[in-house]
């Protein structure tokens, strides 16, 4: 079983809400727009980081993560990327890549708006975390946690914070 963190756009802001919640994970899921690179300093070296970056994120971060990733881990198969659309809705690109590898569940960001679906059509479940940092149209700062386990998503909760306006 694998304990994970999700979370996007945290565009540079990194505070004690997301150290408390990575201290409960084995691993962090970052779907892009990270800001700072300085921020990678924040990151525990003892969990397993996977990420993409996002629009926003400059040269330092596009050499430490790719556009997109497809991994699998727990029996599970899974395809994330920044921008990418949601069920029914998908960019072009991003559906095509979803008809492809038949993803159990794929993972986007850049939206800033949680979103939890289930796509029928392509059997797969949709995350967006939210957006995690302050910058933006948002009213709270959102993650996501679940657990994999031998194929399954299981105990998927939201993490919901106030933004910091100081």
């Amino acid at each position: 079983m694998k304990r994970i963190l999700l979370i996007s756009d945290t565009h540079s802001y990194w505070d004690k809400a997301l150290d408390r919640a990575l201290s409960e994970a084995d691993e962090l899921w970052h779907a892009g727009d990270w800001g700072d690179v300085n921020l990678l300093d924040n990151l525990p070296k003892s969990i397993t980081i996977r990420g993409v970056y996002g629009n926003i994120d400059g040269l330092e971060i596009r050499k430490s993560f790719s556009k997109e990733l497809f991994f699998e881990i727990e029996g599970l198969k899974i395809y994330m990327t920044h921008i990418g659309g949601y069920p029914g809705r998908y960019y072009k690109e991003v559906r095509t890549k979803l008809e492809k590898l038949r993803p159990d569940i794929y993972i986007c960001g850049h939206s800033h708006i949680l979103k939890v679906v289930r796509d029928k059509r392509l059997n797969l479940l949709h995350l967006n975390p939210g957006a995690i940092g302050n910058k933006g149209f948002h009213k709270k700062r959102t993650m996501l946690r679940f657990q994999l386990d031998n194929g399954e998503i299981k105990n998927v909760s939201v993490l919901e914070y106030e933004k910091n306006y100081s």
